[in-house]
């Protein structure tokens, strides 16, 4: 079964005149090229010469044969909410064409969010996997690889909410979660100052953590070390090793402010003022405390890595699966001195301090792999007003793990959306940069919008040189359609 790709203009029912992605299934050659229609359209789309020449490129391997067997191994992240909390598959046929699209590309795999609010969502210790399952076994038929994300946080975006147990122990103890000095909870995620605290009847998060890797393990035991090749284990916010500094922001988009400490909740400040009486309490200094308190900050986090990457490392280290943790990337206030946004965060780097350095050395004890996303931005897209540099931090992160021998594995923040972005990532794939695992995010419509798809099929094309014929392409009788409304964001069941 081949795929081919149009683009055009539906002509009926109620999206008439709405831009189209057409993934469509037939027996014969494999194109990934655009539909005659496409010629009377108001939506052209370019692809660089460069990136066509690299499409074109004649391999010496049967182009359909999808197996990658060295290089940038390249996973592209499924929907957020591919399994709902009913623990059904949401867009099954959708999600099964996509699989098809990517294998055909030469894409290495997928990977898949599974969410503690979905699998645990009804009472401590009571995991539903069922949904999850149905899916791994698709994406195991499909002759894909799996990276799986365990999220231990909320999504406002899907509306994934934590555990309603967890939520409803918050009622009563607030203090579980985040809160800055105006006394805001940030309700999405843990605070790290119930890491080792009790509060959950009896358990500690890390416990209850720990309940939750060890119930994957068991029940997807099967597809360990054959699909599922990598997990990455949730350390905060967003999955990301960081405090939510800067939780009102839009999501993806450059934060124009500082952020603020999120270090108010009762534990945390009973842990700040433990620490402080145990150095002699410097408030009577004021550089003295800041550098104390900052400190004290930025050990919380890297405390926070330390007990999760080696929960997860102990737990899969009878298995092949490796075992990652991902950073975040605060490009804001870079170019400045005392680096704020970064600072509020968690991570104390400033023109004085590397506050990498410490991160590497915990991800290299636990023998993890470290993802960084924003390997797609560039400096030149940044407002100059927040002295943002993304190619700068990046580098200075990957300097630290070099350092430490750490893995260093790509994503990109936003779906790319223009040929510079995709050069940008290839740049920080190839070559010295040495990654070898890229986690493209995420499928949905933008990812197979008419504007996007194209392009990402040269990027993948060019890095595989795996043929492709750009000729525009008509749709047979008895060919299966997957359509994707260019303006609806979530992908559409067929």
């Amino acid at each position: 079964m081949f795929l081919t790709t149009q683009r055009g203009f539906c002509q009926s029912g109620s999206n008439n005149n709405k831009p189209m992605m057409i993934i469509c299934a037939t027996e014969n050659k494999l194109h990934m090229g655009f539909s005659q229609m496409l010629k009377s359209s108001n939506f052209p789309v370019k692809v660089s010469s460069r990136y066509q020449s690299a499409a074109s490129t004649k391999a010496s391997r049967d182009p359909t044969i999808s197996d990658h067997k060295e290089g940038v191994k390249l996973y592209v992240g499924l929907p957020l909410n591919s399994v709902s909390e009913c623990h059904a598959i949401n867009h099954s046929r959708a999600i099964a064409a996509g699989l098809r699209a990517l294998k055909l590309l030469g894409v290495e795999g997928v990977e898949l969010p599974i969410w503690w609010g979905v699998s645990e969502r009804e009472a401590m210790g009571k995991y539903e996997w069922s949904g999850y399952l149905a899916l791994v076994d698709m994406i195991q038929k499909s002759g894909l690889k799996l990276h799986v994300s365990l999220c231990f946080h909320a999504c406002k975006e899907e509306s994934i909410h934590l555990p309603k147990w967890v939520s409803e122990i918050g009622e009563s103890k607030p203090d579980i979660f985040f809160a800055d000095r105006s006394g805001t909870r940030y309700k999405d995620c843990l605070s790290f100052g119930v890491d080792n605290l009790p509060v959950f009847d009896g358990k500690t998060a890390i416990q209850v953590y720990q309940g939750f890797i060890e119930s994957f393990k068991t029940f997807f035991s099967p597809f360990m070390g054959s699909t599922i090749t990598g997990v990455t284990i949730g350390l905060g916010p967003d999955g990301e090793l960081r405090y939510p500094s800067c939780h009102d922001r839009i999501k993806n988009s450059v934060d124009h402010g500082a952020g603020e400490f999120q270090c108010y909740d009762e534990n945390m400040m009973s842990s700040l003022k433990e620490n402080a009486e145990n150095v002699g309490n410097p408030l009577g200094d004021f550089t003295a405390y800041g550098d104390f308190f900052l400190s004290w900050y930025s050990t919380q986090l890297v405390s926070h890595a330390d007990r999760m990457l080696s929960l997860a490392s102990s737990s899969f280290n009878d298995t092949t699966v490796k075992v990652t943790g991902k950073l975040p990337l605060v490009p804001s206030w870079y170019r400045s001195r005392s680096h704020p946004a970064e600072v509020t965060a968690g991570f104390y780097n400033t023109i004085y301090r590397n506050g990498y350095e410490e991160i590497a050395k915990i991800f290299c004890k636990n023998s993890c792999g470290m993802i960084l996303p924003g390997v797609d931005m560039l400096d030149e897209q940044q407002p100059n007003e927040v002295f943002s540099s993304p190619e700068l931090l990046l580098a200075d992160i990957r300097d630290a793990c070099r350092n430490h021998g750490v893995e260093v594995c790509g994503q990109n923040l936003n779906v790319a959306s223009t040929i510079k972005n995709f050069e940008q990532i290839k740049q920080n794939l190839v070559g010295e940069n040495g990654i070898e695992l890229f986690l493209y995010q995420r499928m949905g419509s933008d990812f197979f919008s008419p504007e996007n798809f194209p392009l990402f099929t040269a990027f993948v094309r060019s890095l595989n040189q795996v043929e492709v014929d750009l000729d525009d392409l008509g749709v047979n009788d008895g060919e299966s359609v997957l359509l994707v409304p260019g303006k609806i964001r979530k992908l559409q069941a067929v």
